[in-house]
């Protein structure tokens, strides 16, 4: 009898976590395809070529290998224009925060995605080229989305990005 309370306790756990995970796939998921007119804007307003649009695509790809520095450039004027960033072209926590929480994520979820970012900061903070240090956060950021299995499906993002098109 104790052995099946265990199992039923162990199961309502694994249950209420896989949810936890679901969740933040969708809204990964969501904060991801919200991007796409930034990335048109900024694409052209920097000049950038086809290789960054391949970037933004297999972004969320694990195995995914993120080089371009240009990348960076367009991350960071996609921030610019979402008022992620303060003057110092560094994440602003507060409207980093509001962000996530303006496409669903709890005030839990938020403070910890913003957690995940000021981490990544902290270890690239002293590279002096601002699109570089964007490139090295976003993959640091990439990395730990994926340790807590929080990115989302490549599918879905593609729907996601058709329907807000």
């Amino acid at each position: 009898m104790a052995d099946s309370r265990w199992r039923v306790v162990c199961l309502v756990c694994a249950a209420l976590l896989s949810g936890e995970v679901l969740a933040s796939k969708v809204l990964m998921t969501k904060m991801t395809a919200g991007f796409t007119e930034d990335v048109d804007l900024c694409r052209k307003e920097l000049n950038l070529g086809e290789s960054v649009l391949q970037d933004m695509y297999y972004f969320w790809r694990e195995e995914y290998q993120l080089l371009d520095r240009n990348f960076g450039c367009l991350i960071l004027c996609m921030s610019e224009k979402l008022q992620l960033v303060g003057d110092d072209k560094r994440l602003h926590h507060g409207r980093t925060a509001e962000f996530a929480k303006t496409h669903g994520a709890s005030d839990e979820i938020a403070q910890q995605l913003v957690t995940l970012l000021h981490e990544c900061e902290k270890v690239h903070h002293e590279t002096e080229d601002q699109c570089v240090r964007v490139l090295d956060v976003a993959k640091c950021f990439k990395t730990k989305i994926h340790e807590l299995q929080w990115a989302p499906n490549m599918e879905t993002l593609m729907e996601e990005v058709m329907t807000a098109a």
